[in-house]
């Protein structure tokens, strides 16, 4: 069956997301906003699903287990994509991700990675957005090399992230994904995840998105979004960003390769990783602090390269 397209000149937008707390559907929703009230438009959203869904909320078993394949990208078996969007060929696709060990999630890796999600992709113009804590910048290198695979045309990114400090993050999101309840923690520690005002305002990147693809200029999109603080970069996380993947590709590749000793290898991993967010991690930035002035122009090519597509 050939693609089809709506008649009288309707355009067709995907919104395709995968939420396991909800935040990133209500983001999804929010953004789609000014599309839904577009009569010349059809949104269509899809939420990836897979054969063996992911526990929320987490256990402390399945949550470490699940890191060497998300780091290493190891796709796995998700449910079937609907014959109606496979036979639409959409003129925009906005695609929802988390961020899970500084890559892009299992199910959204999956789908970027599947012939049907291939299918979709190709040669469409695509709006990544991620939800995470904070670190999202290699998880969209990731992304954008998945998107390139796909042939789809990368053309805007917007990153939504938990606000407050770095180590303030980690005891809410944690307590979080193993509670299953967005509370503050002991009552008195903040909210965890992207803020209730920064999703109910995430409507505006939509307007803006809205705009651009109605006078067929989504090549502009970018710096559009940017201005609106669509990106914000941290120099301080960008380096924790990356020297942690360095270390992740050696303990996901040595985990990977011995599986008789997984279940005590995780162990390990998971005490490494408790020592560095709360030893190595302020080191870093204390040294971050030091030496920043003498790098300001690494930060503000970065900064421009990351705040691109």
């Amino acid at each position: 069956m050939p693609p089809t397209k709506a008649t009288n000149q309707m355009k067709n937008v995907l919104v395709i997301y995968y939420s396991q707390s909800g935040q990133l559907k209500s983001i999804a929703q929010n953004i789609a906003k000014p599309f839904l009230n577009s009569e010349e438009i059809k949104v269509t959203f899809h939420e990836i699903k897979l054969e063996k869904p992911f526990p929320f909320p987490w256990d402390k078993t399945s949550f470490f287990d699940a890191f060497p394949e998300t780091f290493l990208q190891i796709p796995t078996t998700l449910k079937p994509v609907s014959e109606e969007i496979l036979n639409t060929k959409f003129d925009l696709i906005l695609l929802h991700y988390q961020v899970w060990y500084l890559s892009p999630s299992i199910p959204m890796n999956s789908f970027l990675k599947s012939d049907e999600g291939k299918k979709i992709l190709n040669n469409t113009p695509v709006v990544t957005i991620n939800g995470s804590r904070n670190m999202w910048i290699m998880a969209q290198e990731k992304t954008k090399v998945l998107l390139q695979q796909a042939n789809a045309q990368l053309i805007g990114n917007i990153a939504l992230v938990d606000r407050v400090g770095n180590l303030i993050s980690v005891i809410t999101i944690v307590e979080w994904m193993f509670s299953g309840v967005k509370k503050k923690y002991l009552g008195f520690f903040p909210l965890p995840g992207v803020s209730e005002k920064d999703i109910q305002e995430s409507t505006k990147f939509g307007e803006v998105i809205l705009s651009e693809f109605n006078q067929n200029n989504l090549v502009n999109l970018q710096p559009k979004l940017v201005a609106l603080g669509a990106v914000r970069i941290s120099s301080y996380l960008i380096k924790v960003d990356k020297t942690a993947n360095k270390i992740f590709n050696k303990w996901s590749k040595f985990i990977f390769k011995n599986q008789n000793n997984r279940k005590q290898l995780l162990k390990i991993f998971y005490i490494y990783l408790f020592l560095a967010i709360w030893i190595i991690s302020p080191i870093v930035y204390i040294l971050h602090l030091i030496t920043y002035p003498f790098k300001l122009k690494t930060i503000k090519r970065q900064t421009q390269y990351y705040q691109g597509v």
